[in-house]
């Protein structure tokens, strides 16, 4: 090779480092946490996954004491039958009074109380069947369920602990890819655009990873005091996600990442 094509090739590839158009972000890397709670104060009567398990959508996680509300089923199945008895018996009734009606034996006033009755004792009816459907619905509810694939991350809570209303009784973090949360200048946010690609590097993980933007904010806000430096904090930027796509299974929401937005590829494709 010549001196000259040497040089040349040097020039080129000192020219494919030297990308001034790509942005250099920090942030922190971000997962789809499934927080799954109590819908009442209940006692575990079981814990059916472990902590790192990974489970299916639809998996059992836990499951809680079901005896209370075993019984309000067991009261409203006792209404809904007693409420049943009384539509037949509104029923007989309406249809003997029409036809003593017709006879002309009894009034139209009585022919319209026993149909009153009678639609009062359907308006029962359907009453006790919502009920019924209520408890079934909060036995049902007590049995927590993963909504989604992914990995247990946690229990906070053992067999026989009783869990306030409300309260997390199991995290689960989807398998969906993760991503990392970034700010990009004002002045550089026309160049990025969902699609663009990028590359991350994360501590603690060998190499280079891959990803693209997956959306841009559509109203700016003031750098977060850890996002940039000194000089740029009190600038105006745009939250990004940078999806991860060869992220592996196991990195965790938090850890540090840095990100290399190719800006300039970008421009290259016609992204804006």
């Amino acid at each position: 090779m010549s001196t000259a094509a040497a040089l040349l090739v040097l020039l080129l590839a000192a020219g494919c480092r030297g990308r001034t158009d790509d942005l250099e972000l920090v942030g922190t890397v971000e997962r789809t946490l499934v927080e799954l709670s109590a819908p009442v104060s209940e006692a575990i009567r079981e814990i059916r996954a472990t902590r790192g398990e990974h489970v299916d959508a639809g998996q059992v996680l836990v499951e809680l004491d079901t005896t209370l509300a075993n019984a309000d089923l067991a009261q409203a199945e006792a209404t809904h039958a007693g409420a049943r008895t009384a539509l037949l018996m509104a029923a007989n009734d309406l249809e003997r009074f029409s036809g003593l009606n017709r006879s002309r034996i009894v009034s139209a006033q009585d022919l319209e109380r026993a149909q009153l009755t009678h639609d009062e004792a359907a308006s029962r009816l359907r009453e006790a069947e919502a009920r019924i459907a209520a408890a079934r619905k909060r036995i049902t509810d007590l049995t927590i369920v993963s909504p989604a694939a992914g990995v247990v991350d946690q229990i906070p809570f053992d067999p026989g602990e009783r869990v306030p209303a409300g309260g997390v009784v199991a995290v689960v973090l989807e398998d969906a890819a993760p991503w990392v949360r970034v700010w990009i200048a004002e002045r550089s946010v026309a160049r990025v655009g969902p699609g663009t690609p990028a590359e991350i590097r994360i501590d603690g993980i060998t190499g280079t990873l891959h990803g693209r933007v997956l959306d841009v904010a559509r109203e700016s806000e003031f750098t977060p005091h850890f996002a940039l430096t000194e000089r740029d904090r009190v600038h105006l930027v745009y939250e990004t996600r940078v999806t991860i796509t060869d992220a592996p299974r196991a990195i965790r929401p938090g850890l540090p990442a840095e990100v290399t937005i190719l800006a300039d590829t970008a421009a290259a494709r016609g992204t804006p």
